[in-house]
């Protein structure tokens, strides 16, 4: 997600930017200033309406249930969709974005629950019609730790989502057959910990992790003002991290989704090592206009290979320059390497 984030208070949620930065700008010295101009003119401002008063703490794979520790917590030991053996390149990935919190994140909250379910639905049956030699796994993406304005008490400029909100969110998975990713907007707060939080809910073996390296702000500015970065040696950190959990617990891989759309977000590809046990995407997420988005994919994902491709498509940014639209299923799976996890917002 582009430059939407909030400024969240105990008190109070204010805006702070707004959402998106279109696709194919690099980080020359201009960048920041395109992509603050772009998300100022954004009428989508909202990063996440969390509930201050909670406390922190298609054709599916099949779902014999495999893992055998226990996370410690029976009311997600009680959830027993359990897809087997690695997902890529078997399945492809399809996943709505968002927070239930807001209706302006992504296509994960602007509906109701059921309601978002079916047009989820809806779209995967548009996807397996361009390539019905590919079976679908559906996926719910949350952001679950997301970037805001305001620093906080320690200063990490990001907010956790409570147990509660993530296990709403694992329950809609658990019955609908979908995959969970847990996404990590970090801000100023180091990765590890915020790993660390996700880790009782990445022992199911359909829970997943996301890093955006969008909100990995290194250079200490605020969220939002400047597009931030991840090194190789950060997303080895999160492949070591997955990893250890798949061999502790006997569970088949797990995704890593790194976000991704200029040159400087990922430094030093080359040095990201490749795990058995983690698979790792690479997403597109810029939005614009078709040949931005291509452009973008080209330079940044296919120039730049690690091991699997995703891509973003928006509901609403993708039409935002007169003339625009958003690409089709069969455009997408045009491109090479033919993206393996897609995500709508």
């Amino acid at each position: 997600m582009r430059f939407s984030l909030a400024a969240l208070s105990v008190l109070a949620l204010s805006q702070l930017t707004g959402c998106s930065t279109q696709s194919k700008q690099d980080d020359s010295s201009k960048t920041g200033k395109i992509a603050v101009e772009a998300a100022a003119k954004s009428p989508e401002a909202a990063r996440t309406t969390a509930d201050s008063s909670e406390t922190p703490t298609a054709a599916a794979a099949p779902t014999t249930r495999s893992g055998t520790a226990s996370t410690g917590d029976p009311s997600l030991d009680s959830l027993t969709y359990a897809p087997t053996g690695a997902l890529l390149p078997k399945y492809r990935i399809f996943a709505y974005y968002g927070n239930p919190h807001s209706k302006k994140m992504g296509a994960l909250g602007k509906y109701p629950k059921e309601e978002m379910l079916r047009r989820l639905d809806e779209e995967i049956k548009n996807w397996q019609k361009a390539d019905p030699a590919t079976p679908i796994q559906p996926a719910l993406h949350l952001v679950a730790t997301s970037a805001q304005g305001l620093a906080g008490k320690d200063g990490g400029y990001r907010m956790r989502m409570s147990d509660k909100t993530i296990k709403k969110v694992l329950k809609w998975g658990n019955e609908h057959k979908a995959i969970v990713f847990l996404d990590i907007q970090r801000g100023h707060a180091p990765l590890g910990p915020e790993m660390a939080y996700m880790e009782k809910y990445l022992k199911l073996p359909f829970v997943h992790l996301g890093i955006d390296p969008e909100f990995s702000m290194v250079t200490g500015a605020k969220p939002g003002t400047k597009i931030g970065s991840y090194d190789a040696a950060d997303v080895n950190q999160a492949v070591q991290f997955l990893s250890r959990i798949v061999k502790e617990n006997n569970l088949p891989p797990k995704v890593l989704v790194v976000h991704r759309f200029t040159q400087g977000m990922i430094k030093n590809y080359k040095n990201i090592k490749l795990d058995p046990n983690v698979q790792i995407v690479m997403d597109m997420d810029g939005w614009g206009p078709p040949v931005l988005k291509k452009d973008s994919y080209h330079d940044y994902i296919q120039k730049e290979p690690v091991q699997y491709t995703g891509f973003k498509l928006f509901y609403e940014n993708d039409f935002r320059k007169p003339g625009s639209r958003i690409m089709t299923p069969a455009e997408v799976l045009a491109l090479d390497p033919k993206p393996m996890y897609i995500q709508y917002q």
